[in-house]
């Protein structure tokens, strides 16, 4: 196993990682945002009131996506293992 495979295998694990997590991340900062802004709006300046909104959000994000995000994880694996015999000589 080479340094440029090592590195590639490394390269599609961070890209895998970043796609999965993306719409988790993604509805996390929406969520945010919205409620900061009702926030800013009604001089309402609770720190835990974005907790809920927030998680009900990523709840959310995790049942539309999770079979997508479960597809690419399955994916990623089935290639790592079958690159294997060719990893290992």
């Amino acid at each position: 196993m080479t340094d440029a495979q090592v590195m590639a295998l490394g390269q599609q694990a961070l890209e895998v990682a970043l796609a999965v997590s993306a719409p988790l991340l993604a509805a996390a900062l929406v969520t945010g945002l919205v409620v900061s802004v009702l926030q800013a709006a009604t001089q309402v300046n609770e720190m835990t009131l974005s907790f809920i909104p927030k998680l009900v959000a990523i709840a959310l994000a995790t049942v539309l996506a999770g079979p997508w995000m479960l597809a690419q994880l399955v994916d990623y694996m089935q290639r790592l293992y079958g690159a294997i015999p060719a990893l290992a000589s």
